[in-house]
């Protein structure tokens, strides 16, 4: 497959589902269903404005974290998310927004322009050596 999210689309993204993932709180009430519904989307929303202001891309302030580590905690998060409200048995409350925002950190983290995780060409040699001794 290829990737279709350009880098700079990917940071504006980044931060406007860092901000959603932290206004679950007060969005979608979930302080009264208390626990992992409150904590996770809080957390996790957090981490990615942390990840979004380190992140070595032109919205990202420090530039320390490179992109495919970014990507890769993204898929890592966001499939989390998505499974969270099954796993914390809280989905006969509350499931749209983890599910719709953990889906969007997953689809962002896999199809973002330079990802690690499309497949890609390998430079192996043919029998799969890299060593020298295999040339």
């Amino acid at each position: 497959m290829k990737s279709f999210i350009p880098t700079t689309f990917y940071a504006v993204l980044n931060y406007v589902i860092a901000l959603l993932l932290i206004s679950t709180l007060w969005t979608f009430d979930t302080i009264h269903i208390g626990g992992a519904a409150l904590f996770l989307p809080l957390l996790i929303g957090w981490l990615q404005l942390i990840m979004a202001i380190f992140a070595d891309n032109k919205g990202g302030f420090l530039k320390v974290f490179p992109m495919t580590m970014h990507n890769v905690n993204d898929v890592i998060m966001g499939s989390f998310l998505m499974c969270s409200p099954w796993i914390y048995d809280f989905h006969s409350k509350l499931w749209v927004p983890q599910v719709l925002f953990g889906g969007a950190l997953f689809i962002m983290g896999i199809f973002t322009q330079g990802s690690p995780l499309l497949n890609k060409d390998h430079k192996l040699q043919q029998g799969g050596l890299t060593s020298t001794d295999s040339l």
